[in-house]
């Protein structure tokens, strides 16, 4: 849609006074030539030349111009953040993921990692390990088959370093990668998975995972392992995993300590993010939680959205206005001429 309009480049207030006193001055020069045209050297082309020049300044002042509707597509993409525990509790044997059998925590994340990528077909990932310390291991990337391949190579830190499980240890790395994703694509949602089983063993006090909020629109918190949880292997390093048969000695009864699942810290954390919790075990998975349901909100959509501005149409008047002066110089020199 084109619609002829008005929009003065110095205001509504300014604009129509300035054009005003232009068309007033040309007005009043036409009386002031029709009473006093014996007194004067100019003729009736003079003064319609003038009159002119007036009226299309006047014209200019109040910038015509043209109404255009034009209609832009915003594409909103999901960037996926996944942070997955490996401290030495996730190498128990006590989860499950969709069926009876049971299988470690950490590939019970596995599974989880693999659904999300599924989820979201469209979408970016970055991927965080988390133990010690938090590790940004995947910058965002949309290969999805590269997150995967990361979660496969996934191991536990080796139990002889660990100093207690901080919950608390991805939230600067996350915190960072958000936000540096939030800055490069403002219309993009960020969705965050936190997959761990809760455990905060460390004596320091455990950070909030609220500051987080400002970054990530969505969040889910999974939780892997059980209630009834099961002892930890010993792992000399990553690389060697669990060994069989060799566990954690808990140092205050010295017997082989028992990790377990604690759906109260997760439930916390959830709430910190504005989040939902989903325990996976032998009936639940992600494809069949809320995540799911909710994945479907996020998916690669394009909005049509229409834009109206105004396109000024000021060069027609600027080529009438320097064809009367070319006009008002020749008379100027013709006149000039005569005179010498």
């Amino acid at each position: 849609m084109n619609d002829f309009t008005f929009s003065p480049a110095l205001g509504w207030v300014a604009g129509p006074v300035v054009a005003g006193v232009l068309v007033v001055a040309g007005i009043a020069y036409a009386v002031w030539f029709a009473r006093h045209r014996a007194d004067t050297d100019a003729g009736a082309a003079a003064c319609v030349r003038r009159v002119l020049a007036a009226l299309v300044l006047a014209a200019m002042v109040m910038t015509p111009g043209m109404r255009v509707t034009t209609t832009s597509r915003a594409v909103n993409a999901t960037d996926v953040f996944i942070a997955v525990d490996v401290t030495g509790s996730m190498a128990v044997d006590d989860a499950n993921y969709g069926t009876d059998a049971a299988m470690s925590r950490l590939n019970a994340a596995r599974a989880v990692v693999r659904d999300v990528t599924r989820l979201y077909p469209d979408a970016s990932y970055a991927a965080v390990s988390f133990g010690v310390t938090g590790t940004l291991d995947v910058p965002l990337t949309p290969d999805g088959r590269a997150i995967e391949n990361w979660a496969a190579t996934l191991a536990t830190e080796s139990t002889g370093v660990s100093a207690g499980s901080n919950l608390d240890a991805p939230i600067d790395r996350l915190l960072v990668a958000a936000k540096a994703a939030k800055d490069q694509h403002p219309d993009d949602t960020v969705v965050l998975y936190l997959i761990t089983d809760g455990e905060q063993t460390s004596g320091k006090t455990r950070r909030t995972f609220s500051s987080l909020r400002m970054v990530v629109d969505d969040a889910f918190v999974i939780g892997v392992g059980s209630a009834q949880g099961g002892n930890i292997p010993v792992s000399a390093d990553a690389a060697q995993g669990a060994q069989a048969g060799q566990w954690v000695i808990d140092p205050t009864t010295g017997q082989p300590g028992v990790s377990k699942l604690d759906e109260a810290n997760l439930t916390a954390i959830a709430d910190e993010l504005s989040g939902t919790y989903e325990h996976m075990d032998a009936t639940h998975t992600l494809e069949s939680g809320a995540s799911a349901k909710t994945s479907r909100q996020y998916r690669l959509t394009t909005t049509a959205k229409e834009r109206t501005r105004m396109a000024p149409v000021v060069w027609p008047l600027a080529f009438a206005l320097l064809a009367l002066l070319i006009w008002e110089a020749g008379a100027w020199l013709a006149t000039s001429r005569r005179l010498i």
